[in-house]
């Protein structure tokens, strides 16, 4: 059985390949290491160097998809780092319902801007559809957070929504960007 640590870890990892891609590209502007993205501001344009000729509503889309990415697994990462204190899942601890509350709302609008990002005009449906398929994945499990899931169900969607992430970054870098 995998703990929701474990899910909170292996997201994270899904985000591995797009942190170190912006962390090792310059940028015209960064914003300082020690600051936490705000769920309810809206989503930063970030330019994602790739191939000359690649699409620009794909980079556009994989630009903002790649933002995505970073706050949904931080918010759902603090998640289940709160739940791995407890043998059996306690929604009733303030620390996991703080969470859980940001973790849903940083999955909601990471769903609405993943779900955007691939309705954007001109995203080529190879882009597109595994975009399309994360922001049901995510909206899926902020629902089963709001339920409150157990582990097992928690993990499977996080499992699912990492396999969805991996594969919106293998589209991008097939249409020269990445996310």
């Amino acid at each position: 059985m995998t703990t929701g640590y474990g899910a909170g870890r292996m997201l994270v990892a899904g985000c591995v390949s797009t942190v170190a891609a912006f962390l090792l590209i310059p940028h015209a502007s960064a914003q300082p290491a020690d600051t936490v993205a705000d769920p309810s501001s809206p989503p930063v344009q970030v330019a994602t160097p790739g191939s000359n000729n690649a699409d620009p509503a794909a980079v556009a889309a994989c630009g903002r998809f790649a933002e995505v990415l970073d706050s949904t697994a931080t918010y759902y990462g603090d998640f289940a780092d709160s739940l791995e204190a407890f043998a059996a899942v306690d929604y009733s601890d303030p620390a996991v319902e703080s969470s859980n509350v940001l973790g849903r709302t940083a999955l909601r609008q990471g769903a609405g801007v993943a779900m955007a990002a691939a309705n954007g005009p001109g995203v080529p449906p190879a882009v597109a559809d595994p975009m399309r398929q994360w922001s049901v994945d995510a909206t899926k499990l902020l629902i089963k957070m709001g339920l409150r899931g157990g582990r097992d169900s928690l993990n499977a969607t996080a499992d699912e929504l990492n396999n969805d992430a991996v594969a919106t970054q293998q589209a991008c870098a097939a249409a020269g960007t990445h996310a």
